[in-house]
């Protein structure tokens, strides 16, 4: 039993150490568009899918509605995103990117992307493949 969690605590502390590595190689790209990485995962989720609350970001995002809300009142100041009043709840908004918002994550997202891939391209494919298959079943057997 030691020995087992002795290894899954190191495998935790590699995974920890792995997204430092690339996160801080993701924040040194941002930072030449003048984007934070919070502010990325916003552009990020509403070019996936515009028109969410503020509420459906928050949990994509992990993070509480509180902490949306004020990074969106930066991110609207900025001119990247807008608020548009949801027409079946006046006291929610839904979520928007504008054309401003909607060019800056077209040119930052390959790039962003291009990072992440050739970190994990380290590895063989079949070992890549192995990878993601291991973090998806741990990721489904934690599910709360």
């Amino acid at each position: 039993m030691a020995n087992s969690r002795q290894a899954s605590v190191l495998a935790w502390i590699h995974l920890m150490r792995i997204h430092h590595k690339v996160q801080r190689r993701e924040i040194t790209h941002l930072a030449e568009y003048d984007l934070t990485l919070p502010q990325f995962d916003v552009l990020a989720q509403l070019h996936r899918e515009e028109g969410i609350t503020q509420q459906c970001l928050a949990d994509r995002l992990l993070v509480t509605k509180g902490n949306v809300c004020g990074l969106m009142d930066r991110m609207v100041e900025q001119g990247l995103v807008e608020r548009r009043a949801d027409p079946e709840d006046r006291r929610a908004y839904m979520l928007h990117l504008t054309p401003k918002g909607k060019a800056l994550i077209q040119e930052v997202l390959p790039a962003q992307s291009r990072i992440i891939a050739e970190q994990i391209e380290k590895l063989a494919p079949e070992k890549q493949k192995a990878l993601l298959d291991l973090l998806g079943e741990l990721d489904r057997a934690i599910e709360e």
